[in-house]
């Protein structure tokens, strides 16, 4: 029989879809820890352990690996991420807590979770990767317990994901300097199916990682394909690069607000071509008409009326740039789409900061570059704006 969570009557509806909500890494630790420390202080094992979250839903959460001694208690709880696609899903998160003779409750992070190596996070450098809000979670349940039971004394609580080094290299942790494991994340202890304001989130605490380390001008690819084309062919520090994913328009914004200088957008031509219209989310389910912005911009090049429909009916962006090889427009459609690409850059941000981008094509390689992108390369590569 399943047992009950407290999540049951929680979801969300995308398109046909209910999506149940699930619970974090922060929600994890903190009642494995709680539990640890009650089993501690009583000498009881127990099975289960209530946790009130941030949000104000109560969860009751299985305990697993339970270990107790007169020394330390050490026991689990399984990450249920819900419907989100969350590369920690089904983790055990681990609590081992003992007895000090120092006053006062001390939260570490053991294996698995990772440290904090580079300034401009939310945690010190040389502290555990555990967020603001797990740790007062943590801090809260122990103390709570502690109080419960009339103990006095110290406590150690050392957080630990077995699972957590190899998981991290999965996510944004390397780039932004958290070594040899994962977060311990969560503001309101619950996971709701991912939105978009997660990953614009995401996006943004990279950027403010590299804008406290200096960095005026960033530089920016959406995905894989800009970060190799970045690797591979061109001479700018490959380790300044931040993704944005789809979100163009959002990352132009947040580095306004930030006080970011300029950006230099490397940018693979499936998807920014889009940008040649205006269409400031990049993904196909929000905007696409990359064919049509390349048959209409062919013709502005003087191509045929026979390249726009031969380019409206191919399958792919590199199948229509090489119909516009073999009508001799490539280069002159290229330099129209560059000009439109810098309109709609300095349009979405009304010409606050300097942006620019380079265009290229997996098969055609190096396309163009939009007005701006020189200056932007020097001032990245350290030679002056």
């Amino acid at each position: 029989m399943t047992r009950k969570t407290g999540l049951e009557d929680y979801y969300v509806i995308r398109g046909s879809k209910k999506l149940r909500f699930g619970y974090t890494t922060g929600s994890c630790a903190a009642a494995a820890s709680k539990a640890a420390v009650r089993m501690l202080l009583t000498g009881r094992e127990e099975s289960e352990v209530e946790l009130m979250t941030p949000k104000g839903i109560l969860l009751t959460l299985q305990l697993e690996e339970i270990s107790l001694t007169a020394e330390q208690a050490i026991c689990a709880v399984r990450k249920d991420s819900g419907d989100d696609p969350d590369t920690t899903n089904g983790i055990l998160v681990f609590a081992t807590v003992q007895k000090t003779d120092r006053p006062g409750i001390y939260v570490d992070g053991g294996t698995g979770v990772g440290r904090v190596t580079l300034p401009g996070l939310k945690q010190p450098v040389g502290e555990a990767a555990i967020n603001p809000v797990p740790r007062a979670m943590i801090l809260r349940e122990a103390e709570q317990c502690a109080s419960e039971l009339d103990y006095d004394g110290g406590l150690s609580i050392v957080i630990s994901v077995p699972e957590g080094e190899e998981i991290a290299r999965r996510t944004f942790n390397p780039r932004l300097g958290i070594v040899g494991g994962i977060s311990i994340l969560g503001t309101s202890g619950i996971v709701e199916p991912m939105s978009e304001k997660a990953l614009v989130d995401s996006i943004q605490v990279e950027m403010k990682q590299h804008f406290a380390q200096g960095e005026e001008y960033m530089l920016v690819t959406p995905g894989n394909y800009g970060e190799n084309y970045l690797r591979n062919h061109m001479d700018l520090p490959f380790e300044k690069n931040i993704k944005c994913s789809n979100y163009v328009g959002e990352t132009i914004d947040m580095a306004i607000d930030m006080g970011v200088k300029g950006i230099l957008f490397v940018a693979h031509i499936g998807k920014f071509v889009k940008v040649a219209a205006g269409i400031m989310n990049t993904h196909s389910h929000s905007a696409d008409g990359r064919l049509e912005i390349l048959a209409a911009n062919s013709i502005r090049a003087g191509g045929s009326l026979s390249c726009a429909r031969r380019i409206l009916d191919a399958m792919t962006t590199d199948e229509a740039l090489t119909i516009l090889k073999e009508e001799g427009v490539l280069a002159a459609t290229m330099e129209i789409i560059m000009d439109k690409i810098q309109f709609y850059l300095d349009h979405r941000s009304y010409e606050q900061i300097l942006l620019g981008a380079v265009v290229f094509s997996d098969v055609h390689g190096y396309l163009g570059r939009t007005r701006d992108a020189d200056r932007l390369i020097k001032a990245i590569s350290g030679k002056g704006e």
